[in-house]
């Protein structure tokens, strides 16, 4: 995924109401911005990280930036990080089709947002004459308390929750369903849950797995001019 216009660097100066921040441009204007990101961004919104915007082509839009990525030092030095969470359908449906994903080759069809369990709906379903329908849910991942360390939630999602056990429900009635935990950051060795953020979450994970549905990490490689799925990553217990 490329961004259509040149990035707008900046400083963060605060995140508040979830979906607001205000930046500090580098021409010493401070302007608030959109952040599309709903979770805690634990370890991501400090005053001062470094910051790039997106400007929008809808020139009607109340708020025409959006934050897109932050520098961050997780132990290791500074290194890019993907904080907008509208991007990982789009970037796992390219890797699918480019090939990324390996384990989700070899389908003639792709849908996205398709309406299924209760009053839900999937990122997306892979289809094929020959295969069951496979259902894939995709999460975005930014937190790192650990080098090397991805790790999902950042907060408690009961919606996340919900999510593994429809996908349970998909695997019981005969399709298949993958879980993607997107990384998007490059410093990613390994992936865990953070189970101490939330628990049910995690017995989520471990019901939805016990009951096939297959579980996959990628790490993703970002600079200011693009967002590309890279890579595997394997998942573990945390630690």
């Amino acid at each position: 995924m490329q961004f259509p216009t040149e990035l707008i660097p900046g400083r963060l100066v605060k995140r508040f109401k979830r979906f607001l921040a205000d930046v500090l441009l580098d021409t010493g204007e401070t302007v608030t911005v959109h952040c599309a990101n709903p979770g805690s961004m634990l370890g991501l919104n400090a005053p001062g990280n470094r910051v790039w915007l997106s400007r929008s082509a809808n020139a009607a839009r109340k708020l025409p930036l959006s934050w897109e990525l932050a520098e961050i030092d997780f132990g290791r030095g500074p290194e890019m990080v993907g904080i907008n969470t509208g991007h990982p359908n789009g970037l796992v449906d390219e890797a699918i089709r480019d090939g990324t994903i390996p384990e989700l080759a070899g389908y003639d069809g792709l849908r996205r947002e398709v309406a299924y369990g209760k009053a839900s709906r999937v990122d997306m379903v892979l289809s094929s004459g020959e295969r069951p329908p496979c259902y894939v849910e995709v999460k975005n991942v930014h937190l790192m308390r650990q080098p090397g360390l991805a790790e999902f939630p950042d907060s408690v999602t009961a919606r996340g929750a919900k999510h593994l056990d429809e996908l349970g429900d998909m695997v019981e009635a005969g399709n298949r369903a993958v879980m993607v935990f997107l990384i998007q950051y490059g410093g990613a060795e390994r992936f865990a849950l953070a189970r101490d953020i939330d628990p049910a979450y995690g017995r989520a994970f471990d019901r939805a797995r016990a009951r096939g549905v297959e579980m996959l990490a990628y790490r993703c490689r970002l600079d200011v001019r693009e967002i590309v799925v890279e890579s595997a990553v394997a998942i573990a217990e945390r630690g």
